[in-house]
């Protein structure tokens, strides 16, 4: 039983002595026929693993290279790894069997970056050297993934290209700023043109619609004038026959008051002659006061007489006559 015992507790101690937990931030690898492999359980033995760190590992690289001309630059790249869980096996062949692997596998990553970045300065002038174009050929070249180092890119990144002479970066430096403030100036007056342009245009639009109101008030001028031209046409039309009724009623009345000569004693005119006859004597006594012969009321009543013969005489002859053609 002891014996027993004995045994569990040197397993238990062993256990505790050789096993490790694995934590959140490490990588467990270890060797199998040749080929590195990651360990996926949670304890693993620590004379047979090697664990690495998965987190993420920074370099600020100052790279001395050149331009055209001879040149001389810094270029301050800053570049951001971690290690690659599917190129374990280049990452233990960069950096070695050591906790550290990634550290060293960096520092391979930073002479290649040296290497590249030296080979775009040297086909540029340095005034087209921009950090942008740079960064992108870094992107592009060394992609977000270094398989042969073990490590995966996270960030690559070009922050500045300085020239180490002062007098050449002050050169550029006012070269810049004569662009940015040409290239303002340039902008001033696009955006004055444009301003005069959309001006011109709204005024245009104005004039136009004040045109086209012009043009619609003439029309519901015309319009209105028409309109009352035809009304005034239509007033005109009644009138010309109103008075084309009454000059046919008046023609009517005559020709009744023609073959009946004795209705005209009836008519409104010979009335008024009748009053006015009746009123005669007063006249004749304003006739005397005047100094003359008041005989005005006999000459008119006899008036009246000598056109009703002629009117009754008139008629008689007219009848005779239809009666000869008849005949």
């Amino acid at each position: 039983m002891w014996i027993a015992i004995g045994i569990l507790a040197v397993i238990i101690i062993a256990f505790l002595v050789e096993y490790r937990i694995r934590k959140p931030d490490e990588i467990v690898i270890y060797e199998s026929a040749g080929i590195v492999r990651k360990r996926k359980g949670r304890f693993y033995p620590r004379h047979f693993s090697l664990a690495i760190s998965a987190t993420i590992h920074s370099t600020d690289l100052k790279v001395e290279a050149e331009a055209k001309g001879k040149i001389l630059l810094h270029v301050h790249v800053v570049a951001t790894v971690t290690a690659s869980i599917h190129h374990l096996q280049n990452l233990v062949r960069a950096g070695g069997w050591r906790k550290d692997n990634v550290v060293q596998a960096l520092k391979e990553l930073e002479n290649s970056l040296q290497v590249v970045v030296k080979e775009f300065t040297e086909k540029h002038e340095i005034e087209n050297l921009p950090a942008e174009a740079l960064s992108a050929h870094l992107q592009k070249k060394i992609g977000n993934s270094v398989e042969e180092l073990g490590l995966d890119i996270i960030s690559l990144n070009v922050y500045a290209i300085d020239p180490v002479d002062d007098k050449i970066a002050e050169s550029i430096q006012q070269r810049e700023t004569a662009r940015i403030i040409e290239e303002t100036e340039k902008a001033n007056q696009k955006a004055r043109v444009t301003a005069t342009k959309a001006k011109l245009a709204a005024d245009e639009q104005i004039v136009m619609g004040e045109h086209d109101l012009e043009l619609k008030k003439y029309k519901l001028k015309k319009t209105e004038e028409e309109e009352e031209a035809k009304i005034a046409n239509l007033r005109i039309k009644e009138e010309l026959d109103r008075r084309k009724l009454q000059l046919e009623f008046d023609r009517k009345e005559v020709e009744l008051l023609k073959d009946n000569p004795e209705l005209l004693i009836l008519t409104p005119q010979v009335a008024r002659l009748a009053e006015a006859s009746q009123n005669l004597p007063n006249a004749r006594t304003v006739v005397n006061l005047a100094g003359k012969d008041g005989v005005q009321g006999t000459q008119l009543i006899n008036l009246f007489q000598m056109f009703l013969q002629n009117l009754v005489g008139s008629t008689a002859k007219s009848a005779g006559k239809k009666k000869k053609s008849e005949e």
